[in-house]
């Protein structure tokens, strides 16, 4: 599964708009709009899902799963999980 965070990322690391991802997707413009706007995990059609992924590792990006490591080494950019309300 991909996040819409890490979605939004992804673009933005490869300097691109919502209107390039989803030409070079094949997805419309509104759903990828409606993914980016999906709280925490992405949600649409799967079919969708797949075509945007694929286009994003095409363009250059690999996205991290929770708790996956990074084969490939190199730079990235991962959330740290985040700290509870009493600060642990």
């Amino acid at each position: 599964m991909m996040t819409s965070a890490q979605m939004r990322a992804a673009r933005a690391l490869l300097g691109m708009d919502q209107r390039q991802l989803a030409q070079l997707s094949g997805v419309s413009l509104p759903t990828i709009r409606r993914m980016e706007a999906s709280d925490g995990n992405v949600r649409g059609n799967v079919d969708s899902l797949v075509k945007v992924v694929d286009a994003l590792s095409a363009a250059g990006v690999d996205l991290i799963g929770d708790g996956a490591p990074s084969p490939d080494g190199g730079r990235g950019v991962r959330l740290k999980p985040r700290k509870g309300a009493n600060g642990s």
